[in-house]
């Protein structure tokens, strides 16, 4: 198929951004439908290993595959727009709530129209989901891998061991033998420096210029950005302790508030870093928050663009090698169960009012909007722009009259 023009490619990068709500196994889901279902761009083998790909690097892997499959389509100018319209609808979302936050607190109303938001990304993840599994999971082994990897999340494996696992017995399971094409060393090095070297360019200015505590901010930021392996969860539970506990810069309340805003807004749900950076930021006034917000975005998402750019190209090298293929197999296999263990965990909080499965605690709001949300996708295949606005707005009918 040919590439699509760039205009066409921002139109969609776009859509993509403005609908991605609910965490990185929603977003997924929604990049899955409108590039691969939706306009045929990517094929389900393509989707697949570059979802693998991105898995393993360090960061938020949604806006990695974003930008990945931005690349794969266009290039770097691709890589670059889908990226940053994957990001900017919610980051500027994102400043305009947390402004209200720190000005009002939340507002009822708002939480209610984004339980409804959130019943249909449940549809929305448990559709794509079993789209994925028809589609990846192709005979016993792959079964039994998804499956293996959903039971580990469960008992609390972490992610990183989980994809290790996996792609090391697809490697060692593997027939054939094969070597690697060469690789263009200079030209990937050259690619590194450069990325590296926008990254840190900010905050080697704070410092050099003295500007506290905007210097410490970025600078905590991008030690998150640099050991964020696990998936935006993994990085996201050990951004909350350090924030609260270390740098004392976020209540517990500030930062559970925080992660709610970034599950019920568009974008990657490491926008809750913004929000953090903000709040860190507020005792010196409005503008500088908004700064450190800014700072935050750069040290937190510059690092993945540089990640895909300088990787990426090798990705057809390393799947042309029989085992190296094998072993990304294997992880887009276990990733199935990954997001089968991630989805069970995001209906789990949603349907339970205290997550604990218990009777007394469910939701029957959460449970009517959702079938509501099943009967709009499902059986009368609406959009789902048009499913979002609907849920809002039966979510904060049902907030008012329960």
């Amino acid at each position: 198929m040919q590439p699509p023009a760039l205009a066409p490619l921002t139109r969609a990068f776009t859509r993509i951004g403005l609908l991605s709500f609910g965490g990185p196994v929603a977003q997924i889901a929604v990049m899955h439908e409108e590039l691969v279902e939706r306009r045929g761009w990517i094929d389900e083998a393509l989707f697949s290993r570059g979802l693998a790909f991105c898995m393993v690097l360090p960061g938020p892997e949604a806006m990695q595959m974003c930008t990945y499959a931005g690349w794969r389509l266009r290039g770097v100018p691709g890589g670059l727009i889908a990226g940053a319209l994957f990001v900017l609808p919610g980051a500027v979302f994102m400043a305009v709530v947390t402004l209200a936050y720190l000005s009002w607190g939340q507002t009822p109303f708002v939480e209610d129209a984004f339980l409804g938001i959130k019943a249909a990304v449940i549809v929305v993840v448990a559709r794509a989901l079993a789209r994925m599994a028809r589609k990846t999971l192709a005979g016993v082994q792959a079964w039994g891998l998804a499956v293996l990897a959903f039971a580990a999340l469960l008992f609390a494996v972490p992610f990183p061991a989980v994809v290790l696992a996996a792609g090391l017995f697809g490697y060692l399971t593997a027939n054939g033998r094969g070597g690697l094409e060469p690789i263009g060393w200079r030209s990937t090095l050259g690619t590194a420096a450069l990325w590296t070297a926008l990254w840190l360019m900010p905050l080697a200015i704070l410092y050099a210029t003295g500007t506290q505590p905007l210097a410490d901010i970025t600078a905590f930021f991008s030690r998150l950005a640099a050991v964020s392996f696990g998936g935006a969860y993994a990085a996201l539970a050990w951004m909350a302790q350090a924030l609260v506990e270390t740098q004392g810069w976020l209540t517990p309340e500030q930062m559970v508030d925080g992660l709610g805003l970034a599950e019920t807004t568009p974008g990657p749900l490491v926008l809750v870093t913004q929000f953090a950076g903000m709040v860190a930021a507020s005792p010196g006034g409005t503008g500088a928050a908004l700064i450190a917000g800014g700072f935050t975005l750069w040290a937190i998402f510059i690092p993945c663009f540089g990640l895909v750019f300088t990787l990426a190209p090798h990705l057809e090298a390393i799947t042309a090698h029989p085992r190296l293929a094998a072993a990304l197999k294997a992880v887009s296999a276990a990733i199935v169960g990954v997001i089968a263990s991630l989805a069970l965990y995001f209906a789990r909080n949603f349907f339970f009012s205290d997550g604990s499965l218990s009777p007394d605690s469910l939701s029957l709001p959460a449970l009517a909007l959702s079938a509501i949300a099943a009967l709009c996708l499902l059986a009368a295949r609406l959009s789902l722009p048009l499913t979002l606005a609907l849920l809002a707005i039966a979510g904060a009918l049902a907030g008012t009259l329960w």
